[in-house]
């Protein structure tokens, strides 16, 4: 029997949800807010969860990034009422099973419900993975571990892998351990980074030439393809592949045959694709400049790295991983860390993601290498003049008090936050020129809840 939960604050479709999944065997219980909903969903008692969107403290699409989160996190299904394809959207890359939009039918609401619980028992089941060779790949955040997963499975397999990430978060780190932990890590790993691609030379570099087929060509060479033979073929930043290779490559991928240029017969390679980028490359298809039966291809399995900001528990770990390294490479004894050390480590937002992080643990090292514990006075002056003007925030100005102005502290107090809130949405929508994804990026906001205060403010699209 399963545990299940129901979010949502109308009655009906709490007794509704309750009387399908008594129905089905199983025991239900109600949560009639979203704090209180969050708290019991992440208590691993649940094995799947109801969550509607619109519920009177707060938007359930917020709360499903909290469930989603905790260890052995319940499958979530999002019922709600509203037309919105961009909360459809959000609800999946949040790791929603289903969104189901209101009013729906017992037997619209049952089946997903049924293979949520199939799933989840499925996945029960499995055998335990074996140990991960995760050298270099530090931390055990949620998202980290998620991503793990997800490189376990790739490595049980033969699939084309495609990693995507930001600049510095460790996309060739994963790559690498895909081919570490698969039934070819005994065979070559062979990098090509896109972006150091000759053009006049690609064809040569990755499929080889025969002698006196160009000028310069005064030897035979073997391509990278060809070297790749039995292992693994690691494109970093494949965006950056020129288009004019990428018909022929998805040949070469599609068949693992190929002719070295001035050679009158084709060889194949057995090499297992594993491609990198930090582009767009949807958005790329759209303007011409990546082709879209390549992509197809290549996104067989996704892996999408997050950046650090997003999972700032790891920064801790990562830092004495590497100065420990640090330490041990220059042969002298490993440092201790004030926890005001780490405190401005996780206060930074960290836009190279761990490459900068690591570049900034290099001139720590240089400043205190003879110092045995490490102070925020060992951080690069810039990186804590950053924090330090971010911490001086400049206070809006107040409304001007008039006799009528409210008699109690709270109520002025909530006409200031009213009035700045107000005014600094205005001045964000001005800014981004109503494109949402930017403004989320500018305030921080999530989407879910800049629609609610623009709701709140009346400052929708007209």
């Amino acid at each position: 029997m399963a545990n299940i939960l129901i979010i949502d604050d109308d009655e009906m479709m709490c007794d509704l949800l309750s009387q399908m999944v008594a129905r089905q065997g199983h025991q239900a219980a109600c949560a009639r807010n979203l704090k209180t909903g969050v708290a019991e969903a992440s208590s691993g008692r649940f094995d799947v969860v109801f969550l509607d969107v619109r519920l009177p403290d707060g938007n359930g699409l917020e709360g499903l990034a909290q469930i989603k989160k905790v260890p052995k996190a319940p499958e979530v299904i999002i019922i709600t009422g509203a037309s919105d394809p961009d909360g459809a959207e959000l609800a999946i890359k949040n790791g929603a099973w289903d969104y189901i939009q209101k009013p729906a039918t017992i037997k619209e609401m049952t089946l997903p419900f049924l293979r949520a619980l199939q799933y989840r028992e499925e996945k029960r089941a499995q055998k335990p993975a074996l140990a991960l060779e995760r050298e270099g790949i530090v931390g055990e955040s949620p998202q980290l571990k998620a991503c793990l997963d997800r490189l376990a499975q790739a490595a049980s397999s033969e699939v084309d892998v495609l990693i995507t990430g930001e600049t510095g978060t460790g996309k060739e780190l994963f790559a690498s351990a895909i081919h570490r932990n698969s039934a070819r890590a005994k065979e070559s790993f062979i990098v090509i980074d896109c972006t150091a691609l000759p053009e006049n030379l690609v064809e040569s570099v990755l499929f080889g030439h025969e002698k006196g087929s160009f000028t310069g060509a005064d030897r035979s060479r073997e391509g990278l393809v060809a070297q790749a033979d039995g292992g693994t073929l690691f494109l970093d930043e494949i965006g950056e592949l020129p288009l004019s290779i990428q018909k022929t490559f998805l040949r070469v991928l599609q068949e693992h045959r190929f002719r070295p240029i001035g050679s009158k017969r084709e060889i194949t390679s057995d090499f297992r694709l594993v491609s990198a980028t930090n582009r767009d490359l949807e958005a790329m298809v759209k303007a011409g400049q990546f082709r879209e039966d390549l992509l197809f291809r290549i996104e067989s399995f996704v892996i999408k790295l997050p950046p650090l900001r997003e999972h700032p528990l790891d920064i801790k770990d990562l830092a004495i991983h590497y100065m420990n390294r640090l330490c041990e490479r220059n042969g002298i004894d490993t440092k201790g860390f004030s926890p005001e050390f780490f405190q401005v480590l996780s206060a930074y937002s960290w836009p190279g993601n761990v490459r900068e992080l690591f570049h900034t643990l290099d001139q720590v090292f240089t400043v205190a290498q003879n110092q045995p514990t490490l102070f925020p006075q060992h951080l690069p002056d810039q990186l804590r003049i950053q924090l330090a003007r971010a911490s001086v925030r400049k206070e809006p100005p107040a409304p001007e008090v008039s006799p009528a102005a409210p008699a109690k502290l709270r109520d002025y107090r909530d006409a200031l936050v009213t009035e700045a809130e107000k005014s600094y949405l205005q001045r964000l929508m001005t800014t981004t020129q109503g494109n949402i994804e930017e403004a989320c990026r500018i305030s921080g906001l999530s989407r879910p809840r800049l629609y609610a205060l623009l709701k709140k403010y009346n400052l929708g699209k007209k």
